[in-house]
């Protein structure tokens, strides 16, 4: 991923919000697969943004739980930015 800002970052995540709504995703399912990517950029992406930083060192020093809030409000941002 070449994303160099926090505004990026949000466009990319609403582009794929929007792609999941239109398969038919639920919420909760949007909200798990969240959770998924977050996993995955943490453990596989060096993040380029500042806030980004910030997000990934959230989810290495969160547990699952709070992992999964997170997540939900990544979702919750991107949907209050449409």
């Amino acid at each position: 991923m070449d994303i160099k800002t926090f505004d990026q970052w949000i466009n990319t995540l609403s582009t794929a919000l929007t792609a999941g709504y239109k398969a038919g995703l639920s919420s909760t399912q949007i909200q798990n697969s969240a959770k998924i990517l977050g996993d995955y950029l943490a453990s596989n992406v060096v993040p380029d943004a500042p806030e980004n930083k910030l997000l990934k060192e959230l989810w290495e020093h969160g547990n699952d739980q709070e992992r999964q809030s997170l997540a939900n409000m990544m979702v919750k941002t991107v949907e209050a930015r449409k």
